[in-house]
């Protein structure tokens, strides 16, 4: 019967050898699945921290949004900020 190419002796690699895991590690570490990169946890915080809240938006300006694809809630932000200053600009603040 053919063997298989995987079914060789396997190099023993000592476990006391591996990095020790540190929290660092793991904040920093890059998460996989196949090919995608995924992200766990949140970022590192900013000096003012957003606060989550719940707010009624029409379903056309979601479906806009969410067209867009990930980061729809952040394009929402950043287009509340653009109208904050506006308005600040016309107040003339």
């Amino acid at each position: 019967m053919p063997r298989n190419k995987g079914s060789g002796k396997k190099r023993w690699t000592d476990s006391d050898d591996a990095p020790e895991l540190t929290r660092e590690f793991f904040r920093s570490g890059d998460v996989y699945k196949g090919e995608k990169l995924l992200r766990r946890g949140r970022p590192p915080t900013a000096s003012q921290t957003k606060e989550a809240v719940k707010l009624r938006i029409s379903p056309e300006v979601l479906d806009y949004y969410r067209s867009g694809g990930p980061g729809w809630q952040t394009r929402i932000n950043a287009t509340l900020e653009r109208a904050v200053l506006r308005e600040k600009r016309k107040a003339g603040g």
